[in-house]
């Protein structure tokens, strides 16, 4: 799924560590924090030392200290996997249609499940290095063919720098770069903290710190567990580097060389390398960064005729037969220098003065000023306006935002340039490589075809946002509801008053909290939500008591969901494992041929949330021609979401004002109640 992680309401004694993990207890950037500016000839000596200059943190416990002991993801019991699978199949079906489901899924859970499970619990025993679910996610993503544009690869971006002069294009990207750098190299040095969800104080503190470093990692997470503290996987930050999804025939390969110190930059459709670490692996000063940089946004050549980007939006298997072409034609060299760079820098011409704007440049962009299967790339426009977009099989965006907040804080409070401050006096052009590739006609008619598949598959795509401001998750706080929940029921009955029906709706959940853990799947369309659904209905005429009673049975059952999805107690990846092993053994289980089953996984809603306060809005396109891609932002004083869709289906539009009339509805309804119930008390 392209949808980013969800991030759930936590609920205090919670193993799973969402608001850790998300940035959502990081640290805040104070305006005391944020200098005003940066004098060019000192920047050095805002540091302590040059190893703080090299460093963004230095954590005296390793990045991966607690990697050996991480408990596993367990294997849910099939009976549980069934009933809950049942308990969302009844939303979406008539009683004759459930009670048909209802008897295959017995039958499944009697027989062929049965077997299943039993040879699914024995492969996840003989490999308990990993998780059941990691090596068939992995598959699931890179044998895909399909484009990873708009398909897979999502988007976040960066709340706009408030001092003035700092979204300069060139005076972002530099410290874009340099504050990067330094999160690489606390990463390779194990200084970055390692993540942990903290539920007291005594996980937090500098004795923890001491002593817990010198517990060997293969109990290292039992002893912070006695400390209420409950280190999260991180077993994707290894890919979030010097890492890019190369095209195979059937499967695609993901490869990581870190030992190379050089980034990928793209402007115009040019390709262009250097070195950010010197011989010695020290970063470059930032001025000769800077340096870099101009030279290359200084660069008028006329953009090329045949701009390799488009290939990697194509079919997978016509681009690994093309890049095979590529490196026959003497371009292996430039294929590695691509593939092996740190991360590519997109240097955009164009600007997005508004939200659908930055959604379409940073989702997809002209398709010629992009790398679409590095690990990430860093996307700045003319205006300074910056976004990541990823590639989606190495992880889950869990390093992803890791990355983004801690480097969004880096360059906040102490950036490394200013608008004041001059590129280092030296000959560019001796440090920056323009990357030169040879083509036939062969990779030419390739290229041009590339180019015409990418825009008839993004030119279709429709988008709006909506900016909610009368209320905010303070509010929520207030009402004693789950703003997740309550974001969630709002779509829930905005489809249903679009089409008068419910839909299966994808809402993905991090299970980072066991080794090697990926997702699992909230299941958001309820009963619960559909009786609320059918309610509000006849909102005028209903009951403000029994209505207000239906939201809280929302939020409770989604909290519900959460905490198990949280632990790997979904039914989604269960029965991804089961199917998985039932194609590989040659079988094919009735469930799995049920329409009932097609149907429920037939994503119409995939929805996602991320919020941090270093993230200005997210995105990502429809996971099936009818559905809608729901990025979703709740903040302290106002909600917002941004979507996408196709118009054939549903227009986006009247989607929209039918969620932001169900928003209306619902706080009118928990302001009244609670308008009531406080006059009660008096």
């Amino acid at each position: 799924m392209a949808a980013l992680q969800k991030i759930p309401t936590y609920q205090p004694g919670l193993i799973p560590a969402y608001r850790r993990l998300y940035g959502l207890t990081g640290r805040q950037i104070r305006k005391g924090q944020i200098l005003a500016a940066v004098p060019c000839t000192s920047v050095q000596g805002r540091f302590k030392s040059s190893r703080s200059r090299e460093y963004l943190q230095e954590s005296i416990v390793p990045s991966y200290h607690f990697q050996p002991s991480m408990p596993r993801l367990p294997v849910p019991k099939l009976s549980d996997t069934c009933s809950r699978y049942l308990a969302s199949q009844g939303p979406l079906l008539d009683s004759q249609q459930y009670a048909e489901t209802a008897r295959i899924t017995k039958e499944f859970e009697a027989k062929e499940g049965a077997e299943l499970h039993k040879e699914l619990g024995a492969m996840n025993a003989q490999n308990k290095h990993t998780s059941y679910i990691s090596g068939p996610w992995f598959d699931m993503y890179l044998k895909s063919r399909v484009s990873v544009v708009l398909n897979y690869n999502p988007f976040m971006s960066f709340v706009d720098d408030p001092k003035a002069g700092y979204t300069d294009q060139l005076v972002r990207a530099t410290n874009f770069v340099v504050s990067s750098a330094r999160f690489l190299k606390c990463l390779r040095a194990e200084l970055l903290k390692p993540e942990i969800f903290h539920l007291g104080e005594r996980s937090k503190s500098k004795w923890f710190e001491r002593i817990i470093r010198f517990v060997p990692s293969s109990l290292s997470w039992y002893g912070a567990y006695l400390a209420n503290g409950y280190p999260l996987d991180m077993s994707q930050y290894k890919n979030l580097f010097n890492s890019t999804r190369i095209p195979r025939p059937g499967r695609d390969e993901i490869v990581v060389d870190d030992t190379a110190n050089h980034l990928l930059v793209i402007r115009n459709g040019h390709m262009y390398v250097f070195d950010v670490m010197d011989a010695d692996g020290n970063i470059k000063p930032a001025a000769e960064l800077h340096a870099y940089l101009s030279h290359i946004l200084s660069d008028q050549s006329l953009p090329p005729s045949h701009p390799l980007g488009y290939l990697t939006a194509e079919n997978r298997d016509t681009w690994a037969s093309l890049r095979q072409k590529l490196e026959d034609c003497g371009n292996g060299a430039a294929l590695k220098a691509v593939d092996s760079a740190i991360f590519c820098l997109c240097l955009d011409d164009s600007t997005a003065d508004n939200v659908d704007s930055q959604t379409r440049l940073m989702l997809h962009g002209d398709g010629a000023n992009r790398w679409y299967d590095k690990s990430f790339s860093l996307i700045v426009d003319k205006n300074g306006k910056a976004a990541v977009n990823f590639e989606h099989a190495w992880g889950d965006g869990v390093a992803v935002l890791r990355y983004f907040n801690e480097v969004f804080d880096d360059m906040s409070i102490s950036p490394n340039v200013s608008p004041s401050c001059k590129p280092a006096d030296i000959d560019a052009s001796e440090h920056v490589r323009k990357l030169e590739f040879k083509l036939d006609g062969v990779l030419e008619e390739g290229i041009q075809t590339a180019k015409e598949n990418f825009f008839s598959l993004v030119t279709p795509l429709d988008l709006a946002a909506l900016q909610y401001t009368k209320y905010g998750k303070n509010d929520l706080k207030k009402f004693k509801i789950s703003p997740d929940s309550l974001m969630q029921l709002a779509i829930q009955m905005g489809y249903h008053r679009l089409t008068g029906k419910s839909a299966g709706t994808y809402e993905s959940c991090s299970t980072a909290a066991f080794k090697h853990g990926r997702t699992e799947t909230v299941r958001s369309c309820t009963a619960e939500t559909r009786q609320c659904s059918l309610a509000f209905d006849k909102v005028d005429s209903a009951n403000v008591t029994d209505l207000r009673q239906l939201i809280q049975a929302c939020s409770d059952k989604h909290n519900s969901l959460t905490r198990n999805a949280a632990m790997g107690q979904g039914w989604d990846r269960h029965l991804f494992a089961l199917r998985t092993l039932a194609e590989k053994n040659g079988a094919s289980p009735a469930l799995f041929r049920d329409p009932a089953y097609a149907a429920i996984n037939h994503i119409i809603l995939s929805t996602s949330t991320l919020s941090s306060h270093a993230v200005n809005l997210g995105g990502f396109a429809p996971v099936v021609p009818d559905g809608f891609g729901i990025g979703y932002a709740i903040r302290d004083r106002e909600l917002g979401y941004n979507v996408t869709s196709y118009p054939a289906s549903h227009s986006v539009r009247d989607f929209l004002q039918c969620v932001e009339t169900s928003l209306e509805d619902l706080f009118k309804v928990l302001h009244e109640s609670n308008k009531a119930a406080n006059q009660s008390k008096k």
